[in-house]
């Protein structure tokens, strides 16, 4: 059989060092651009392959970041992806562990820890400040999308109550005023979303009224239903989801939107922009997010820094086809 082709003999194949060659196939800044083409073209000509496993032993750094996500989140899926991009983009690797319905988040936080990964990114969780005090004191750990009060813990988040007040805004100056909200559930973001609204109605002399729901589309099913007895004209949903799961159970019952019944998410993630939903909702910039999380935490690991970060990014309402005129105007 024949011996697999080493990093040694790509380095002779094109006469530079193995440390340009490693350089090169892990995309980082040193090489000539002349040097890049030639070590890959020499890789290929090889069938030289990276052994991933052998090249994290033999640094003294790993170069991981760990992610923890929502499986069932379309939204975590695209901060994810956002991640990953800029993650490539530095020359660091992403693992992830994921939160489930079997699988808890003190459980998937663990298994990036038994990863060894350098530093953990959190994609809304819902530990306590105490408890992501305590994982900081392990690696340096970034919180996405939610405020943190910890002196240890960095933060990258949307300024959310902006965001549902944009929401709430856009609605009243179509001439709602009984604009229902359909809660999150007990998360720590779906907290933030409440308040929010619950302080930009009473900022604009408008009654509140939260329905008991959660982040899933079941949840605004329920939601959906309640409503249908006895309708406002407006609702704002906590996210995407249940958004999508109140425009089923609307369109089950009758109720015309946006004609009989204007509905705003949050999140603006892959299902808002299907043209069959078209849903008006809110977008956190996630790609941005993903940028200043990954960074926060490459500046601890890379340049020392200490001190704590907090980046809060301005949401934008985004107007689609789920939201129109009150019906008697």
């Amino acid at each position: 059989m024949d011996q697999r082709p080493r990093l040694e003999d790509v380095a002779a194949r094109v006469g530079v060092s193995t440390a340009s060659v490693s350089l090169v196939l892990r995309g980082a800044p040193g090489p000539s651009e002349r040097t890049r083409q030639r070590v890959l073209a020499a890789a290929a000509e090889l069938g030289y392959r990276a052994d991933r496993a052998a090249s994290l032993l033999a640094r003294r750094r790993r170069h991981q970041l760990g992610v923890l996500l929502d499986v069932r989140s379309p939204y975590h899926a695209e901060l994810v992806e956002e991640i990953q991009v800029e993650a490539d983009r530095i020359g660091y690797e992403v693992v992830l562990s994921t939160l489930t319905r079997s699988h808890s988040e003190e459980r998937a936080i663990a298994s990036l820890l038994d990863f060894r990964c350098e530093a953990v990114l959190l994609l809304g969780p819902d530990a306590s400040a105490a408890a992501l005090d305590d994982l900081a004191q392990q690696v340096p750990v970034v919180v996405v999308g939610r405020q943190v009060s910890s002196s240890l813990v960095d933060v990258v988040r949307p300024a959310d109550d902006v965001g549902v007040a944009a929401a709430l805004d856009h609605l009243i100056a179509l001439g709602h005023h009984d604009i229902a909200f359909v809660d999150g559930g007990k998360g720590a973001v779906a907290s933030t979303r409440r308040r929010g609204y619950r302080t930009a109605m009473r900022r604009a002399g408008l009654p509140a009224r939260v329905i008991p729901g959660d982040h899933t589309e079941e949840g605004g099913i329920r939601a959906g239903r309640q409503l249908v007895a006895a309708p406002p004209t407006a609702v704002v949903a906590s996210n995407d989801r249940c958004a999508v799961g109140l425009l089923d159970a609307f369109l089950r019952a009758g109720v015309e939107v946006p004609g009989a019944m204007s509905v705003i998410g949050y999140d603006d993630s892959t299902l808002a922009r299907l043209a069959h939903i078209d849903l008006t909702t809110v977008n956190q910039d996630a790609a941005a997010q993903a940028r200043h999380a990954v960074a926060a935490a490459v500046s601890r690991l890379d340049d020392g820094r200490t001190d704590r970060l907090e980046v809060v990014l301005e949401p934008r309402l985004v107007i689609r086809g789920t939201t129109a005129r009150h019906p008697a105007l």
